[in-house]
């Protein structure tokens, strides 16, 4: 049985995400926004019966046992883990810290019942479904070499808000970088364990956003990735990353696999091949078409993942009879709130390393670190 649906956000993606929730038979009962006026406003527009500004309203809500979260970075934690913890199905975008992941995994682990995933819609796009899937029959022997770049528009929004502080999850690193770390994990089998980046940041103002106000957040970002673990090989697998939202018109996204046999590449929502021993690229898969609503902000990839995604979700609810249950088949490729901690912590590595300049770490927190600990050394050090 499908479950009533609650949207957290009045952006692009919540715009997209509501019909193409509604096109696969889902309810969509109730949607928050930062003020009345959005909430209203996009409630009327995309016939949602109930609109708010207050997150317990939607949190409470009788009729919905889905939470879909689309907000600003530093508000996602607070109400993913209130969500689950009164009892709710969750599907969210990544935090803002990895202090905040971390407190979102503690919370899925107690509810393990409970639905709980990140909404990376590239996971689900048949073009990377594809990949992985080839990549695990081994059309391009050892996996060496992983090229991703992302080129587009300005991600700023039209005023100044969160998208412009890096402090509070702005930036083509965090908002477009994070979906990219998660999606080449997922490829490869492998994780990051050393990185070196560099952001910067060259539009600092414009002519919506001037005055004692600038921009923090990274609109450059080239990063790279030194990674291991299960299903890498013993060398390991070196990956690249470059980031450029300084050129408007359409986005350009591609994401290369270079193996010891051949490579694989998936350009857009297309995914081609190229074995070693032939002299031509082949077609391994041709975009099948994206019928719904569109966004101008947000890569065909991405659209066509979300539309993809939702589709799964149907299929995980509709195996079982009670509202709030799922099957984890049809989602098992999606990413956990464990997958949203790595992501996180890589994020961090990448802007410590564009600061120090230096190779760094990706550590993985295992526990909460103490909110005083700051102020416990400081004391301890006037002490003595």
């Amino acid at each position: 049985m499908l479950p009533g649906v609650g949207v957290f956000g009045t952006g692009s993606t919540a715009r997209v995400l509501v019909p193409l929730l509604k096109a696969e038979g889902f309810e969509v009962h109730a949607l928050w926004g930062p003020s009345e006026e959005e909430a209203c406003c996009l409630a009327k527009e995309l016939s949602i019966p109930f609109h708010t500004s207050r997150s317990d309203d939607v949190l409470l809500h009788q009729d919905v046992d889905l939470v879909c979260i689309y907000i600003p970075p530093s508000m996602t934690r607070q109400i993913a883990v209130k969500a689950l913890g009164i009892g709710k199905n969750v599907v969210c975008e990544k935090a803002a810290t990895a202090v905040d992941s971390f407190k979102m995994v503690t919370a899925a682990r107690y509810y393990p019942q409970l639905l709980s995933i990140m909404g990376n819609p590239l996971r689900f796009l048949p073009a990377f479904i594809a990949m992985r899937q080839h990549l695990v029959d081994g059309y391009v022997g050892e996996v060496n070499v992983c090229d991703v770049r992302v080129y587009g528009p300005s991600l700023l929004d039209q005023t100044y808000g969160w998208t412009c502080e890096e402090l509070m999850g702005g930036g083509g690193l965090h908002t477009v970088g994070s979906s990219i770390i998660d999606l080449v994990s997922y490829l490869t089998g492998a994780h990051a364990q050393r990185v070196h980046g560099l952001l910067r940041t060259f539009v600092q103002q414009n002519g919506n956003i001037r005055g004692i106000r600038r921009v923090t957040s990274d609109d450059f970002c080239f990063f790279q990735m030194l990674m291991g673990g299960p299903g890498s090989t013993s060398a390991g697998v070196c990956c690249t990353v470059t980031l450029n939202f300084n050129m408007p018109g359409s986005f350009t996204h591609e994401v290369m696999i270079v193996g010891s046999s051949g490579r694989l590449l998936a350009r857009g929502a297309d995914l081609y091949g190229h074995r070693n021993d032939s002299r031509t690229e082949e077609l391994l898969l041709k975009e099948s078409g994206y019928s719904g609503p569109e966004a101008t902000d947000i890569p065909l990839p991405h659209l066509q993942g979300l539309s993809s995604m939702v589709k799964a979700l149907k299929q995980s609810f509709q195996a079982r009879e009670e509202r709030r249950s799922w099957a984890r088949g049809p989602v098992a490729s999606a990413a956990t709130f464990e997958d949203g901690l790595y992501v996180q912590s890589v994020v961090e590595a990448v802007k410590r390393s564009s600061c120090s300049g230096e190779w760094e770490g990706v550590d993985i927190m295992s526990q909460e670190p103490d909110p005083n600990h700051n102020l416990c050394e400081a004391l301890q050090r006037n002490k003595n």
